[in-house]
């Protein structure tokens, strides 16, 4: 073959080369974008299925929520907005509200939202109030068997207040009551049990359990579903401390870490729920002239006012 068999070269088109080139860059690019497009889908949509595998957004609002809870026991906490996730973490919301003495000027006084989250290794983050909150009410549960603030200094403390203005107490056992104790107890002065403290633990926030909304789904008995029951002050406080012995049995011995994080720990929570012995409760509802009675109780060590208020709608 000779050089003459050959087709003739075509003169070089510059603006066709550009064109070319153009078309395969775009091309290129819009397929990169396209992948990185379909690797952060993957990503985002991948960790959050792996975060949420099994029932790990629940039981994150079951431990950490109640948790928080029982870290945080001056407060009136709800969980809400919970199980937002992200690609690195997971996350609620609690409003957290003050107890106060109940019928005072002001519902729901100082509330604030706050967020609690986990990490995509389970690990929680920093966590709002617990020591740091310092309220009358923390500081009078931290105080239980202490010494501090006697009898003779709680009656006089008692005696100088108007016997009708409500008040927010922590009542403290000389020595700790079984729940029958508890119940026959609260039932002979009709007193309300808001929170009982079921450990020893001076000049510390102790391990305080108030009730069915400490965990939110705690279960219900049957006779709380009968047509016309009311749960009675002593079933009351026998079925929170089943609920409170159900929570501690959810936990697992990897949930300890985190738990020192809420002040607690797995073996303080499993030997406050084995033994159910209260040491002290908590009543939002009595009065001081009530107080005044329940402090000349024999069984009683000490009573400590957190909060008074004038209930604005007794005459």
């Amino acid at each position: 073959m000779t050089d003459d068999d050959l087709l003739p070269m075509p003169d070089f088109d510059r603006k066709a080369t550009r064109r070319a080139v153009r078309r395969g860059l775009t091309r290129t690019a819009t397929m990169v974008l396209a992948a990185l497009v379909v690797l952060v889908l993957m990503a985002t949509v991948g960790s959050s299925l792996i975060q949420r595998r099994g029932d790990r957004e629940t039981r994150m609002t079951d431990v950490l929520g109640t948790a928080f809870k029982i870290y945080n026991p001056g407060y009136d906490i709800e969980v809400r907005d919970w199980g937002a996730t992200t690609p690195l973490s997971m996350s609620f919301t609690v409003s957290a509200n003050p107890v106060r003495a109940a019928g005072g000027f002001v519902a729901g006084y100082g509330g604030a939202e706050h967020v609690i989250t986990q990490d995509f290794f389970g690990r929680v983050g920093r966590l709002p109030l617990g020591n740091g909150a310092n309220t009358t009410l923390s500081r009078a549960l931290a105080n239980v068997s202490t010494g501090n603030q006697p009898k003779d200094y709680s009656r006089k403390v008692l005696a100088r207040l108007p016997e009708r203005l409500n008040a927010l107490a922590v009542i403290e056992f000389a020595k700790p009551l079984t729940a029958d104790e508890l119940s026959a107890f609260t039932a002979r002065y009709k007193s309300s049990v808001d929170k009982v403290v079921f450990e020893r633990r001076p000049s510390s926030i102790p391990i305080t359990w108030g009730g069915m909304t400490t965990w939110d789904r705690a279960p219900m008995p049957e006779l709380t579903t009968m047509k016309d029951h009311v749960i009675q002050p002593d079933e009351a406080i026998k079925l929170d401390l089943a609920n409170f012995r159900r929570w501690v049995g959810i936990l697992k011995d990897y949930d300890d870490d985190n738990l020192h994080d809420f002040d607690l720990s797995l073996a303080r929570l499993r030997k406050a729920a084995s033994d159910g012995l209260a040491f002290a409760y908590v009543d939002s509802l009595a009065t001081i002239g009530e107080l005044r009675k329940i402090i000349e109780d024999p069984l009683v060590q000490t009573v400590r006012l957190a909060d008074v208020t004038y209930d604005l709608e007794r005459p």
